[in-house]
């Protein structure tokens, strides 16, 4: 059974790897035959209010795509991650329909990258940045990793009774400070605001030695979305999604 799949995603830079240009945000981008884009902006009330209109646009299945950051020892930068247990803070749990999970992680087994299939993703409504934040987040929950969207949306397959799946590519690893100066200085959709940056910069000069660390990450990341983009390959959103 095929499905009109809406992918939810959050940052600027995810939604080019599929669009393959800059997209605008919040509104329907047409990828192709079956598929439709919406890029939300961070965070679950902009995730839910993305795929309850990816649904409104004629979306019944639907799917989450983008980074992750890190909270297992060992989960380096640049995995991909099809959770097979999506868990929001308050401990709601949403399972991604199984057929569709286990075909897409058979085609991201064709890439250069590791792959993580059985595993649990936390969702949280706040950035998680710190390292002991996020040991304790992963002794409490045993989640793999921590997003701020994949459970609102996983909430709006579950509430419309359609399939959904989420395939992530870990940006920060679980032993990696986040600073939080640093989030003032991208807006909503990640995008950096340079004149926030050089202030924050200015009041805080250590920052600069941290940068390329950070950046390398979000390269290893970003290359590994678009191996899986290329595996998947056009049709990968709409592939053994069994009956809704």
């Amino acid at each position: 059974m095929k499905h009109r799949v809406g992918i939810v995603t959050a940052l600027a830079a995810e939604a080019r790897v599929l669009a393959h240009r800059a997209v605008a945000p919040d509104r329907p981008i047409r990828l192709g035959e079956g598929r439709c884009l919406w890029l939300c902006g961070m965070g679950p009330s902009a995730a839910h209010e993305a795929a309850e209109a990816l649904v409104r646009e004629g979306a019944d299945a639907l799917a989450v795509f983008g980074v992750a950051g890190g909270l297992a020892p060992g989960l380096r930068s640049g995995t991909l991650f099809c959770p097979s247990r999506v868990i929001d803070a308050a401990g709601r749990e949403y399972q991604p329909t199984p057929d569709w999970q286990a075909a897409l992680a058979s085609r991201l087994r064709t890439t250069a990258h590791p792959v993580r299939d059985n595993g649990t993703l936390l969702g949280l409504d706040a950035p998680l940045l710190g390292v002991a934040d996020k040991q304790a987040m992963h002794a409490r929950h045993q989640a793999l990793a921590v997003d701020m969207e994949s459970a609102a949306v996983a909430a709006v397959a579950s509430e419309r009774q359609v399939p959904f799946v989420v395939l992530r590519a870990i940006v920060d690893e679980c032993d990696d400070d986040v600073p939080l100066t640093l989030q003032s200085a991208v807006d909503a959709w990640g995008r950096p605001r340079t004149l926030a940056l050089l202030a924050a910069l200015g009041r805080h000069p250590g920052l600069l030695a941290q940068l390329p660390r950070l950046a390398s990450r979000m390269r290893q990341a970003t290359r590994a979305l678009r191996a899986a983009a290329d595996a998947a390959g056009d049709g990968w959103a709409r592939e053994s999604c069994g009956p809704c």
